[in-house]
C-alpha cells in the first residue's frame, strides 16, 4: 500500500464519480453570487486537485462554461442525470481541479482554509477564525 489518501467525489445519483488521490493542496469556500446561484446555497466549498491526481472513474460528465467574477472563464461538470456539479476546471489556474467537497460526504474532511469574495457574503454567515477571508479572490498561481 503506498499511504496515499484515495478519495471518491460522486453525484447525488452515483452515476458520476471521481477519484482523487492525495490531499487537496487547498480547499477554499467562495460566497460569490456565481457560486450562490450554481449551488442554491450561500456559498460553495471547492477541493482543489492538481489536475493529474483526480479521475473520472465512472459516468460521462456534461460540461457548462462561462466567465467568472475573477475575470477568467471556468467550465463546470456536472452529471447529465441528476444535475450535481460535481467539478471545475479554472482557467485562471490550469493546472487544477475543483471538487466539491460535499460530494465526498465525508465529515472528515478537511476544512477550508480560505474565503474568497467576502464582499458578497451573506451577513449571517459567520466564519471560524483560522479561515483566512479575502474580500475577492487572490490572484496566486
Amino acid at each position: 500500500m503506498s499511504g496515499v489518501e484515495i478519495r471518491e467525489a460522486r453525484c447525488h445519483c452515483g452515476a458520476l464519480r471521481l477519484r482523487c488521490e492525495g490531499e487537496p493542496l487547498k480547499v477554499s469556500l467562495c460566497h460569490c453570487r456565481d457560486c450562490q446561484r450554481r449551488t442554491g446555497s450561500a456559498f460553495s466549498v471547492a477541493a482543489f486537485f492538481p489536475r493529474n491526481a483526480v479521475t473520472t472513474v465512472a459516468g460521462t460528465a456534461r460540461r457548462f462554461s462561462r466567465g467568472s467574477a475573477s475575470g477568467h472563464d471556468v467550465a463546470f461538470l456536472f452529471c447529465p442525470d441528476c444535475g450535481t456539479n460535481l467539478w471545475w476546471e479554472p482557467a485562471r489556474l490550469p493546472g487544477l481541479i475543483g471538487v466539491a467537497a460535499g460530494a465526498f460526504a465525508d465529515p472528515a474532511f478537511p476544512a477550508p482554509a480560505q474565503a474568497v469574495w467576502c464582499v458578497d457574503r451573506h451577513p449571517w454567515i459567520a466564519l471560524p477564525e483560522a479561515v483566512e477571508e479575502h474580500e475577492r479572490n487572490p490572484v496566486r498561481r
